[in-house]
């Protein structure tokens, strides 16, 4: 009875800290701050302090960078255009995956507390089939929703806490899979000082151009090749599982 009072409090606490957050990120004007004329109007004052103060800006950039995925705010965009603005293409880019990976994973981990369990004892048979399918493909699942970017960042960071994909296999996917479309901002980024010199804006649409979504739509087919193959190959699906059946067994 204590432990589960525990358990309780302990999920209690997560939900508060969410909701905190996301309230005092909302009530300090946070999706103003997160803009394209934010970015404008404090240009100067981010490139001096940036220049003063480099490890400490390249810091708290990550940090929040997490937490403004960990409470699933919006503005991720200009956040990793913001990257490559201060801190160039490469650097701005391995900077917001980090951030970006760090926030996703704790929202998984306080998914799978909060309502991992009673998601999946109350799901009906289509999150068990995909339940499934995450456990004989999950890296090739989690690399598709990660590279396809018509997917909801939010939405892809918790729907795999609730189907039992291991915590290792989300954390390296998330890092991999999304370094395409960071790129792509981060190398906006770079340029936005050319953009606001000339009184222009940058086109956040340039990722659905055909010449930028037509090799991650293929990366993203390429990662679920396992899965095409497991399924025109079902005497090798029977063989793992019951490779899976055996191992469960105590």
């Amino acid at each position: 009875m204590a432990a589960r009072s525990r358990d309780i409090w302990v999920r209690l606490l997560i939900v508060a800290a969410f909701g905190s957050g996301l309230i005092a990120f909302l009530a300090l004007g946070g999706p103003e701050m997160l803009s394209f004329a934010s970015l404008a109007r404090h240009r100067s004052d981010l490139l001096a302090w940036r220049g003063g103060h480099e490890a400490l800006a390249l810091i708290s950039f990550v940090a929040v960078y997490a937490a403004a995925v960990a409470f699933s705010v919006p503005g991720g965009v200009w956040l990793t255009i913001g990257g490559g603005f201060l801190f160039g293409c490469v650097l701005g880019t391995l900077a917001a995956v980090i951030g970006a990976t760090a926030g996703a994973c704790g929202v998984f981990l306080a998914a799978r507390t909060v309502a991992g369990d009673a998601l999946r004892r109350r799901s009906e048979g289509t999150l068990r089939r995909m339940e499934r399918g995450f456990q004989r493909n999950a890296v090739s699942y989690l690399l598709f929703l990660r590279l396809v970017p018509v997917f909801p960042f939010w939405l892809v960071n918790i729907v795999p806490a609730f189907l039992a994909v291991p915590f290792r296999q989300y954390l390296w996917t998330t890092a991999v899979g999304i370094i395409p479309g960071t790129f792509v901002y981060a190398l906006v980024g770079s340029g936005l000082g050319a953009i606001l010199d000339a009184g222009g804006e940058p086109d956040l649409d340039i990722i659905f151009t055909p010449e930028v979504l037509a090799p991650m739509i293929g990366l993203a087919l390429l990662s679920l090749l396992p899965v095409v193959w497991r399924r025109q190959n079902p005497e090798a699906s029977a063989d793992d599982r019951r490779d899976d059946s055996v191992g469960r067994r105590p």
